[in-house]
C-alpha cells in the first residue's frame, strides 16, 4: 500500500507541477491576482508530494519489502541500516528520484524564502523551475519508474553493489546533487530577467545567495567524493581526470565565474551580460553532466550503466533546455544595458581577468572529456584523453590566476592604484619565498616545477590572510578596536578570505602530493617486514571476521618509526549475497601525511 501511495503522489506531483508551469506564464504581468499565490503554493506541494514519493521508496528500502522490483535489485536485508537507506539511491532510478527531491526542494525554497522579490520576477522563477520539475518527473516516471513491482515476490534482494556500501554513498551524491540542482535556481532567474528585461544590481542580490549556495553544496560534494575515490578504491589517488570526475568540476568552475560576476554586478551594475551567461551555462553544464553519467557513452566507475533509450530523453531535455535558453538569450541581449564603466585596473577588471581563465579551464576540459566521444562517434577511432593533457592545460591557465588572486580584494573599485596594492603585498611576497623555500627544501624531491607551486600556495594563503589583516587597522584602532573592525567585517570579505585560503591549501597539497609521496610494491607474509621512508613496517597476522553481510579476512600490520609504534589493518571483503569482493585500505594518519596501505590480490 505505501508503494502504491508513493506511486499516486508522485503522478499527481507532475500533475501539480504542470499547471504551476501554465499558471506562472500565463498570470506573471498579473502579479496582484490569485493566480501569484497559487504558483507559490503549487511549488510547495509539489516537494511535499515528492518528499512523499521518496520517503515511500525508503521505507521499502528499510523494511526489505522485496515486492519492490528496486530493492529486489539494489538492497539486501542483511545490509545495515544505513546501507539499505542509502541504497535508495545507489542505482539510477532512485538516484533520479533524488535529483527530483531537490529540484522541487529548491522551488519550495525560492516560494518560501523570496517574499522581497518583486511578485512578478518571483512567478516567473517559479514557471520555469516548474518546467524543469515536470521534465525530470515526467522523465521519472515514464523511463526511470522506482515503482514497479516485482512479482513473484524473492526472499531476499541482490544486495547494493559493495563498493556503495559505505558512508560516502550516504553524503557524495546528495550533497552533489544539492550542488548540481541548486544552479538550476539561478538558471531559472535568468530566464526570469530576459522574460521580464528586468536585470539590475537587484537581481544579482537575489541570485547570488542562491549561487553561493549551490557552489558549497558543489564543493563539499567533489571533495568528498575525491575522499571516497581516496579510500575505497584502493587506488591511492584523489583526481584521475575521469570524465565523470570532469563532468562536476566544470560546473564547479563555471559556478566560481558566475559568484564573482554576480559580485561585480550587484556592487556595480555591470557584467549583466556575462552574469546571464554564466548562468544558463552552469546549469547546462551540470545537465551535461547527468546525460554524460546516465546515456551508457561512457566507461567509468562512475557512470550509471542505463539504456540508450534513457540517454535519448535525456539528451532531448538537454537540447530543449540549453537550446531554448541560449536562443532567448540570443534574442534579448543585445537589449541588456552594460551598466557601470571602471578602469582595466580596477577591482572590476582583477574579476574579469579571473573570469577569463575561469572560462578558459573550463573550454579546455570540455574538450578534453568530448573529443574523444565526438571523434568516436563521428569516424569510430577511439582515443583516450587523460591526465598528462588536462596536467598541463589546466596548469597553465592555473598559473596566472593563482599570481593575481591576492591583489583582487586590494583593488578598489572602478579604479585602482596598481603600484600602490603591488607596494603593500611585499611584504606578503617575501613570507611566501621564504615558507616556499623551507618546503622545498623539506619536500622537493620532484618534479622540476615543485618549487613554484609552493610559492604559489603560500602567496595566495598568506595573501588572503594579509587581506584580512590589512582591514583590522591594528596600528590606527589598537587591539581592541581591531578585532571589533573584524567582526563587523561583512561575511562577503570574510567568504572570499576564508575561499582564496582553501585555494592555496588545495594547490599546497597537490604540490605536496606531487613532490613527496613515495610508493613500494612488494610481496609480504605474515612475519616479514619492509620499510619505507624510515617506517618499518610489518605484516603481523592474517584473521577471518565474520561481518553483517559479508566474511572478511583482515591483515593486520604494525609501523614503526623509533619509538612511535601504530597499528592498522586491510581487508579483503566478500559479500555474501552477491558474492562480490573489495578491498578495504588501512590509513594512518603522521601530522599532514598519511600512511596507506593497499593490498593486492592474495594466495
Amino acid at each position: 500500500m505505501t508503494i502504491e501511495l508513493g506511486h499516486f503522489a508522485l503522478n499527481l506531483a507532475l500533475a501539480i507541477v504542470v499547471v504551476q508551469s501554465a499558471m506562472a506564464f500565463i498570470y506573471w504581468r498579473q502579479p496582484a491576482g490569485p493566480a501569484a499565490n497559487f504558483v507559490r503554493m503549487a511549488a510547495v506541494l509539489h516537494f511535499i508530494l515528492v518528499a512523499t514519493a521518496f520517503g515511500a521508496v525508503i521505507t521499502a528500502f528499510v523494511n526489505s519489502d522485496f515486492s519492490l522490483w528496486l530493492a529486489v535489485q539494489h538492497s539486501n536485508s542483511a545490509q545495515p541500516l544505513i546501507y539499505r537507506i542509502t541504497s535508495v539511491w545507489g542505482n539510477h532510478e532512485g538516484s533520479m528520484l533524488l535529483w527530483v527531491l531537490v529540484l522541487a526542494g529548491f522551488s519550495a525554497a525560492v516560494a518560501i524564502f523570496s517574499e522581497r522579490l518583486p511578485t512578478s520576477l518571483r512567478t516567473l522563477v517559479l514557471g520555469f523551475q516548474g518546467l524543469l520539475s515536470a521534465a525530470f518527473t515526467a522523465f521519472v516516471l515514464f523511463t526511470s519508474n522506482p515503482f514497479i513491482r516485482q512479482f513473484p515476490v524473492p526472499l531476499e534482494g541482490n544486495d547494493l553493489n559493495p563498493i556503495l556500501q559505505d558512508i560516502g554513498l550516504a553524503l557524495h551524491p546528495p550533497l552533489l546533487y544539492l550542488g548540481y540542482v541548486g544552479f538550476s535556481v539561478c538558471f531559472s532567474f535568468s530566464m526570469a530577467a530576459l522574460v521580464s528585461g528586468r536585470i539590475d544590481g537587484a537581481w544579482a542580490r537575489w541570485v547570488r545567495p542562491w549561487t553561493m549556495i549551490s557552489w558549497v553544496f558543489l564543493t563539499l560534494g567533489i571533495g568528498m567524493g575525491s575522499f571516497w575515490a581516496y579510500y575505497e578504491l584502493g587506488w591511492g589517488g584523489w583526481w584521475f581526470w575521469d570524465p565523470v570526475e570532469n563532468a562536476s568540476f566544470m560546473p564547479w568552475l563555471a559556478g566560481t565565474a558566475l559568484l564573482h560576476t554576480a559580485l561585480v554586478m550587484e556592487k556595480r551594475n555591470a557584467l549583466k551580460v556575462w552574469t546571464i551567461m554564466l548562468s544558463i551555462l552552469t546549469f547546462s553544464l551540470s545537465l551535461l553532466g547527468m546525460f554524460l553519467v546516465r546515456s551508457g557513452i561512457l566507461t567509468s566507475v562512475h557512470a550509471f550503466a542505463s539504456d540508450p533509450t534513457r540517454g535519448m530523453v535525456i539528451l532531448g531535455i538537454l537540447v530543449i533546455a540549453i537550446g531554448g535558453a541560449f536562443s532567448l538569450f540570443a534574442m534579448r541581449a543585445s537589449s541588456l544595458r552594460q551598466g557601470g564603466l571602471f578602469s582595466p585596473v580596477s577591482r572590476e577588471g582583477a574579476l574579469i581577468l579571473n573570469n577569463v581563465f575561469l572560462a578558459t579551464a573550463t573550454a579546455a576540459v570540455l574538450t578534453g572529456t568530448l573529443y574523444p566521444l565526438i571523434l568516436d562517434a563521428m569516424t569510430g577511432d577511439r582515443i583516450s584523453v587523460g591526465a598528462p593533457f588536462f596536467d598541463l592545460t589546466f596548469g597553465i591557465l592555473m598559473v596566472p590566476l593563482l599570481m593575481v588572486m591576492p591583489f583582487g580584494p586590494r583593488l578598489q573599485w572602478k579604479r585602482a592604484d596598481l603600484a600602490a596594492v603591488t607596494q603593500r603585498l611585499f611584504f606578503v611576497l617575501v613570507i611566501a619565498v621564504i615558507l616556499g623555500i623551507v618546503f622545498t627544501a623539506l619536500f622537493w624531491r620532484g618534479p622540476g616545477l615543485a618549487p613554484l607551486g609552493f610559492l604559489l600556495a603560500f602567496w595566495v594563503m598568506i595573501g588572503a590572510v594579509a587581506d584580512i589583516w590589512a582591514r583590522a587597522n591594528w596600528k590606527r584602532a589598537g587591539f581592541g578596536g581591531g578585532l571589533r573592525r573584524l567582526a563587523g567585517l561583512p561575511r562577503s570579505i570574510w567568504a572570499t578570505a576564508i575561499a582564496h585560503f582553501g585555494v592555496g591549501v588545495l594547490v599546497l597539497g597537490i604540490v605536496a602530493v606531487s613532490s613527496a609521496q613515495s610508493e613500494l610494491i612488494t610481496t609480504m607474509k605474515p612475519g616479514d617486514s619492509v620499510e619505507l621512508n624510515g617506517i618499518n613496517v610489518s605484516f603481523d597476522r592474517v584473521t577471518a571476521v565474520e561481518g553483517p553481510n559479508f566474511t572478511t579476512r583482515e591483515f593486520d600490520f604494525t609501523l614503526s618509526r623509533g619509538n612511535d609504534v601504530r597499528t592498522t589493518t586491510g581487508e579483503k571483503r566478500v559479500y555474501r549475497a552477491s558474492g562480490l569482493p573489495t578491498t578495504e585500505v588501512g590509513i594512518v594518519n603522521y601530522g599532514f601525511s598519511q600512511f596507506y596501505v593497499s593490498l593486492g590480490d592474495t594466495s
